[in-house]
């Protein structure tokens, strides 16, 4: 969103789950799964009288159900860094969770541990984790671009 007379962005960066199938193509997925295993296991007990088999196919069915709801409530999840003026602003929503954190951003440094390719930024004592949708190489350059953005902010602060 603009507002007329705000510093506009100098980067942003906004980060998503992977989310390759849509909400309809998981209950999809999570009925093929769960059907074909109680199939089998309602087969194994009729042919072989092995009805053991069958609560540990409804166990797997309602693990993996868990499994899908988790990935459902989380499917929203996002990131936002932005760098605008002297600010760094920090949006972070995990399901139903969302923490916003504004920065000064003369102060802020880019934490980069690159054998784990851990990216944070801190200012005064505090410390967000970022990038964490991303992958390892991807994260190293969000933490090149940060580096950046951070620099050019500070060098027309004092331009």
């Amino acid at each position: 969103m603009n507002v007329p007379g705000a510093p506009v962005a100098e980067y942003v960066h906004v980060g998503r789950r992977n989310n390759s199938l849509t909400p309809s193509g998981r209950r999809l997925a999570l009925a093929c799964i769960a059907g074909a295993s109680l199939a089998i296991a309602l087969a194994l007990g009729a042919v072989f009288g092995a009805w053991f088999v069958l609560p540990f196919a409804g166990l797997e069915a309602a693990l993996l159900s868990f499994a899908f709801r988790y990935m459902d409530e989380h499917a929203g999840d996002y990131e936002r860094v932005e760098v605008r003026g002297t600010r760094v602003d920090v949006e972070i929503v995990e399901g139903r969770e969302a923490r916003r954190l504004a920065i000064e951003g003369y102060w802020t440094q880019v934490v980069c541990d690159r054998g784990l390719a851990k990216v944070a930024l801190r200012s005064h004592g505090r410390e967000v984790e970022i990038g964490r949708h991303l992958p390892p190489r991807e994260r190293i350059r969000l933490a090149d671009e940060l580096q950046r953005a951070l620099r050019q902010s500070r060098e027309g602060r004092r331009g």
